[in-house]
């Protein structure tokens, strides 16, 4: 059986999709906004002269945005998404560029593609919000990753500040300006509210809301407790960072283990799938004889939700709380 050239057209226009996002991306906000550059974003503004309540207020209304826009109904599958990547295009903008990158996706496939208009519209649309969403998971993955693989070293370092004489506001500020990005812009902000007045262990709280980190509402605990009762806040934070290695090393290890089942549920259902769409694109009469038949449709609805089933069983049993 030949393999159709559209197959390699579908991929291309796909992954030029995502490649034009990031490009605009950073071409909009430029490299300092990059998960590749190891400079505190907010340093960054502070040093190019903007004062602090300004970045402060940028800062949050970029990080705050898309928890707010939970309500719009194409955008609600993406907000939790966007928010934890930190992701400075509003959400009005990633729904705008959802669309043209559909209108470019469709003048791709007409153009390279034989397919008809209507096909050719959905698989557009598919690409435009599909490219959007695999571009926000992959970069929530990556911040998120980052952020709790430095996490240790800031508790480290504040309870290294506290030892030294420091107040914890203090110790806030050093690991804003000691850390990298992403978790250094984070605290950052922490220690601005708390210049202005913010209570600290509510901007934790509300950090570790907003990025849905188990570590981050560890802490904000901790520090919230000691506010209230007292005691040695740097042996609490000694603590707490070696419960988060041990976490942090016991969740690696899970992942690793149940990484081949992950896989192979990702692989048994999406292999049906991309068959089907293969036969169909090198040979598109290839069910003709069967399409007129009376099972064909209740078979076609069976055989996607044992698909959906095996996703969803094989996530059940490999999801483990660490």
């Amino acid at each position: 059986m030949p393999i159709s050239p559209e197959l390699l057209i579908y991929g291309l226009i796909f992954v030029g999709v995502v490649v034009l996002v990031e490009g605009v991306y950073l071409t909009v906000f430029g490299r300092s906004i990059s998960l590749n550059n190891k400079v505190s974003r907010r340093l960054d503004m502070l040093d190019k002269g903007a004062r602090r309540e300004e970045v402060l207020e940028q800062l949050r209304k970029e990080m705050q945005q898309h928890g707010k826009a939970r309500t719009i109904p194409l955008y609600s599958m993406l907000a939790s998404k966007a928010q934890k990547a930190a992701i400075a295009f509003s959400p009005k903008q990633l729904i705008m560029m959802m669309g043209g990158l559909s209108v470019v996706a469709f003048i791709g496939l007409t153009v390279g593609t034989q397919t008809g208009p209507m096909m050719n519209a959905i698989i557009a649309v598919i690409m435009g919000i599909g490219g959007i969403y695999f571009w926000v998971s992959m970069k929530a993955g990556k911040r998120m990753g980052m952020i709790e693989e430095q996490l240790p070293d800031a508790i480290e370092l504040m309870v290294r500040s506290l030892k030294v004489g420091h107040p914890f506001s203090s110790a806030i500020q050093i690991v804003s300006k000691e850390l990298d990005d992403p978790l250094a812009t984070e605290f950052g902000m922490i220690a601005d509210e708390s210049a202005y007045g913010r209570d600290v262990g509510e901007a934790l709280k509300d950090m570790a809301e907003r990025l849905e980190m188990q570590d981050m509402r560890f802490l904000a605990v901790a520090v919230t407790i000691q506010q209230q009762s007292g005691g040695n806040l740097a042996e609490i934070l000694a603590g707490l960072s070696k419960v988060i290695r041990a976490r942090f090393r016991l969740f690696r290890r899970v992942k690793a283990i149940t990484a081949e089942a992950k896989w192979s549920g990702k692989f048994l259902s999406g292999f049906p799938v991309a068959a089907l769409i293969f036969i169909n694109l090198s040979d598109p009469h290839y069910y003709d004889d069967v399409k007129t038949h009376e099972l064909f449709i209740p078979g076609c609805i069976t055989v996607a939700l044992f698909l959906a089933a095996n996703l969803f069983i094989m996530r059940i049993l490999t999801d483990i709380k660490v």
